[in-house]
């Protein structure tokens, strides 16, 4: 089964990357991006009937950091 797990920093923590990104948008014109965040997806093919338990756990041990990061999951 595949898997995609979407990492995304949380509300409140700083962005270095994104806010390069929307900086570099303005300098070439792209005036209307007021804020970027940058995140990650990370694409899993796993065995059928993996729980769903099972993926949090692999994104709370390695995947995403959950201090600082949410994580979104869809199979």
């Amino acid at each position: 089964m595949k898997v995609e797990v979407t990492v995304t920093l949380k509300p409140g923590v700083l962005d270095p990357e994104g806010k390069a990104i929307q900086g570099t948008l303005g300098h070439l014109g792209f005036d209307e991006a007021k804020d970027v965040r940058l995140g990650k997806v990370i694409t899993l093919e796993l065995e059928d009937g993996t729980s769903e338990s099972r993926i949090r756990e692999m994104c709370d041990a390695l995947l995403a950091n959950p201090v600082i990061e949410d994580y979104k999951i869809a199979v």
